[in-house]
């Protein structure tokens, strides 16, 4: 099996200094964690911006990436209030998350907006942590086939350069329990083999989000290529957790 991939978005939900102390932690779990130094499992962490700079500096030479919740869609210009995918880069962020359902229903993004930042990502060679998903529960394959829908309007036509693919009811997103187990293996089995096949996609991978926590990926088979977390993962604890089951998963293939 290979390396499974665990994501942790900080969201809003701590100011600078918590922000810091919360890194200082994750460094030190990467540091310590053997499936982390022998490459089994590929953690990001994504803060706000104001903490991107030091998170980066302070998680140097763990094998942590450090990612940005958005950019904009353009590179320079007049633009207040935005942030390019050039500075990001300049700074050290190595993945930026796009298409949040948060981001289209309270900020407006559409598709187009999506695929724009999309592109932008990929043109300075930052990997999208692209979020995909439907609005409500039903068949898999249904779910699949508006996923898909998302992943091809994103990014058709763009640079070529990985995915990480976040595949996220948006009906599990804050809920007290994310999809059931059999319904993610569904999904993420059908949006796994498309993306297989998308070219110039080569190290691509679908994760499961939405109420993601301690003890899922333990439940999700090789059907899913990691987890990415929130609130889940505030305590460090449960991160570590989760990256025990990512070891585990690694040694039972």
């Amino acid at each position: 099996m290979p390396s499974t991939t665990i994501g942790v978005s900080l969201k809003m939900y701590f100011a600078h200094a918590r922000t810091l102390e919360w890194i200082d932690a994750v460094a030190s779990l990467a540091l310590s964690h053997p499936a982390i130094r022998a490459g089994d499992v590929e953690l990001f962490v994504i803060p706000t911006f104001v903490s991107i700079p030091e998170a980066v500096e302070r998680l140097a030479g763990t094998g942590v990436l450090v990612g940005a919740q958005d950019l904009a869609t353009e590179d320079s210009g007049a633009f207040t209030g935005e942030v390019s995918g050039v500075e990001l880069a300049e700074v050290g962020v190595t993945v930026v998350e796009i298409g949040h359902a948060e981001r289209r229903s309270l900020f407006g993004e559409t598709d187009q907006v999506v695929a724009a930042k999309a592109a932008a990502a990929l043109r300075n060679g930052l990997t999208p942590v692209l979020c995909i998903g439907e609005s409500a529960a039903g068949e898999p394959a249904d779910a699949a086939a508006e996923c898909l829908r998302q992943l091809v309007s994103a990014v058709e036509g763009a640079p070529e350069g990985r995915l990480i693919v976040a595949y996220e009811p948006v009906w599990a997103i804050g809920a007290a329990e994310p999809a059931a187990p059999d319904y993610i293996r569904a999904v993420c089995a059908l949006l796994g083999k498309a993306v297989s096949g998308l070219p110039g996609r080569s190290g691509s991978v679908v994760i499961y989000g939405g109420s993601a926590g301690p003890g899922l990926l333990s439940e999700l088979g090789d059907d899913v290529d990691g987890l990415f977390l929130g609130r889940f993962a505030h305590d460090p604890a449960a991160l570590r957790a989760v990256i025990d089951e990512a070891a585990e998963r690694k040694v039972a293939a």
